[in-house]
């Protein structure tokens, strides 16, 4: 991270149990330095244990990551740099639509069968990913599977954890694969409006669709973020925790470049 990066971190990172009086060790190694581990690793596609000597060690660097996954600390984190960007851009820090779509990616030899499984539609062996991002591209909520699962099965979940935590979330742009009780579903269940944005029948060739370009856009840009090119982890949790990760790195340059004084 840049300077002007880390001060727009700094403030929103989780307090550590040990500097609110809970108890507990004090951590050996500075946050950023953790932080610029895990960027690092995410964003160059590295194994764990092939870490730079620049930075701490990995077991540690490791052990850091799970202590904010399994807490949702990284999850935590993640929100309250979307709604600092949301503000940024003029925007309320929660948002009232969003769209929602899947994405399945070859998995490597190190993930199960417990959590793998075969894209007919795709052809794909691996897992799938289902997000919810928001009108400006920015994830909301995502959750791993193995890719046989289906999308009207996963979004339904999906959808009742993100309308839990967003209250004021309203509609929802989806594909043609959502069709079915899922839409009365969330009308009913979630008061969720769920709008199914069709391709024409008639259409030839590549044609942007209505609002469907926000979740690809956002999809393009996990796919810069190497280590997200294919699903290298054993758990899905660890997969979902690396989505946060790499939404970081880009909303914390966004942020940097925002409030950096133009000449």
């Amino acid at each position: 991270m840049t300077d002007g990066e880390w001060a727009v971190v700094r403030p929103l990172l989780p307090v550590p149990g040990w500097m609110r009086g809970r108890g507990g060790r004090p951590e050996g190694y500075c946050h950023r330095a953790m932080l610029d581990a895990i960027r690092y690793l995410v964003d160059n596609g590295i194994k764990w244990r092939a870490m730079p000597a620049d930075f701490p060690p990995w077991d540690r660097i490791y052990a850091f990551f799970r202590r904010w996954r399994d807490n949702l600390l990284v999850k935590e984190f993640h929100d309250r740099l979307r709604g600092q960007v949301r503000e940024e851009l003029g925007r309320d820090a929660e948002p009232t639509a969003g769209v929602i779509d899947s994405q399945s990616v070859k998995a490597d030899a190190v993930v199960g069968t417990d959590s793998r499984g075969f894209d007919g539609g795709k052809l794909v062996n691996g897992r799938k990913r289902h997000v919810v991002v928001d009108t400006l591209g920015l994830l909301l909520g995502v959750m791993v599977t193995a890719a046989d699962v289906g999308d009207r099965t996963a979004a339904q979940v999906l959808l009742e954890r993100v309308a839990d935590v967003h209250h004021r979330l309203e509609l929802i742009w989806a594909d043609g694969g959502y069709t079915g009780n899922l839409v009365e579903h969330c009308l009913t269940v979630l008061a969720v409006v769920l709008a199914i944005v069709k391709r024409s029948d008639d259409m030839r060739g590549f044609v942007v669709l209505p609002k469907r370009w926000i979740v690809e856009r956002f999809f393009a840009h996990l796919m810069r973020s190497r280590r997200l090119a294919r699903d290298f982890e054993r758990r899905t949790t660890s997969a979902e925790a690396m989505i946060y990760w790499s939404m970081t790195l880009l909303m914390t340059r966004r942020l940097a470049c925002s409030r950096q004084p133009r000449g």
